[in-house]
């Protein structure tokens, strides 16, 4: 039986009065960033040697303070030996949701349970205006979730917005293994499997790729005093899922919390200089670098699903395709990068897909031009690329709509964000009807397996 000095709840006051000092402490003593324009994006390249741009105007005035402050945070962790709240041995699922992300992590959270993980999940919610007490107590209880207030844990703490959250619910979460999900990022498989098998057992960080190169500034790594990276060694992340352990990777946590805390005016725009998707993506990787912490990131690239543009093989997208982290690290361990040579194997299977600009929230927007072909017609979502759907090995798309389809007439007139609506079930009914029990020829989507 663990004491009540190890219990999460009396580690998660001791963590809160530790981080109020030490993140006010260290703030950075000068003017936020400011950007001469952004780096935008260009995709990734793994042979791309090139030179990273800077964008930072005013490097002179923000580095001696920001590098004190970084290095004065650094040295604080380590003597006040910080540790954080969670109970040993155990694993789960952590995300955050609230408002129109709600009935999106129903539907994923549902999506979990049918693909076999018991794991349990805590989902952060903001603050209270974002708790919905008959989703919390009701609802959650018997899939094995629950909800718990951030803000609560955070008194004295400016307050946690947007990207800011995830880092933070990681850190109070109660878990020792976390898996961080999106509310918005779907497993495909049971995604338990994967923090008993490697990459992860011999890392514990795994992290996934987005689209882009990295467009982190140079003065960073001066900052940080670590060498840098060059453009070729990895994309930059895309955060919708990460594993951690944080027994071996508390440090590294810190650290990135402490990214985010001062995210907005100095680490979001120094880490990405305003590229696509800035934010708390890469305030992981470069954490786990600047402590010296062993990671793995996923080397198979980041695919478009959605529908083909019309009169073009372009895809418009409305998800990304995520790959087994597990098949991707035995293809590294022998030689094989596919981000650099496709034809040294053959894809690796789908594990997630992270949903853009299409979220499973049919009272928003869902049901519209997003589940709809170019003519108005109902059709799936995700018909291409042709080559990514049948990574999936099974007909996924037909499984989330058959979740989001019970979520949806099980709590029509539960979730508040949903009070203004009607008919809500009866839409989703329709649709389901006219592509799944009732398909055209053009929407019999076949799936094969190797």
């Amino acid at each position: 039986m663990w004491s009540v000095r190890s219990h999460p709840q009396t580690k998660r006051e001791q963590l809160r009065l530790q981080l109020s000092s030490l993140l006010h402490d260290h703030k950075p003593n000068c003017a936020a960033i400011q950007l001469d324009g952004d780096a935008g994006g260009a995709y990734y390249n793994a042979s791309d040697e090139g030179e990273r741009l800077n964008c930072v105007k005013n490097v002179d005035e923000i580095f001696p303070p920001m590098q004190a402050a970084h290095d004065g945070f650094l040295r604080a962790i380590q003597d006040q030996k910080v540790q954080l709240p969670y109970l040993p041995q155990t694993a789960g699922i952590v995300s955050s949701a609230g408002g129109t992300y709600l009935p999106n992590f129903i539907v994923t959270l549902r999506l979990i349970r049918r693909r076999g993980s018991n794991l349990p999940v805590e989902v952060f919610m903001k603050d209270w205006e974002e708790y919905e007490a008959y989703i919390c107590e009701v609802v959650l209880p018997p899939m094995n979730a629950k909800c718990l207030i951030l803000s609560e844990m955070l008194s004295g703490l400016n307050k946690m917005e947007h990207y800011q959250i995830k880092s933070f619910a990681i850190l109070f979460s109660s878990f020792e293994s976390v898996i961080w999900l999106d509310s918005d990022n779907i497993p495909l498989h049971d995604p338990g499997i994967l923090l008993n098998s490697e990459p992860f057992t011999s890392t514990g960080l795994v992290t996934w790729p987005d689209f882009w190169a990295s467009t982190t500034a140079p003065i960073y790594y001066n900052i940080s005093r670590q060498p840098e990276p060059s453009l070729s060694a990895r994309a930059c992340s895309e955060a919708g899922v990460i594993l951690v352990s944080k027994q071996s990777h508390a440090s590294m946590l810190l650290l990135s919390a402490y990214y985010n805390y001062y995210g907005p005016d100095y680490y979001y725009p120094l880490l990405s200089q305003g590229g696509y998707g800035q934010g708390d993506k890469d305030t992981f990787i470069p954490a786990a670098a600047a402590m010296n912490k062993t990671f793995y990131t996923v080397s198979e690239p980041v695919v478009f699903l959605g529908h083909t543009l019309p009169h073009s093989e372009d895809v418009h997208p409305a998800a990304m395709l995520q790959s087994d982290p597990i098949e991707d690290f035995q293809l590294t361990s022998e030689g094989k990068w596919r981000v650099k040579d496709p034809s040294v194997a053959k894809p690796v299977r789908a594990f997630f897909i992270h949903t853009m600009a299409m979220k499973f929230n049919p009272a928003d927007g869902l049901m519209g031009e997003k589940s709809h072909d170019w003519h108005g017609n109902p059709s799936r979502a995700y018909t291409a690329s042709a080559e990514a759907l049948q990574r999936f090995g099974y007909d996924a798309e037909r499984d989330i709509w058959e979740e989001t389809l019970a979520m949806t007439c099980d709590l029509e007139h539960v979730f508040y964000t949903w009070r203004s609506k009607s008919g809500v079930c009866a839409e989703v009914r329709a649709y389901w009807n006219a592509v799944y029990e009732n398909p055209s020829k053009e929407e019999t989507y076949k799936f094969t397996q190797d």
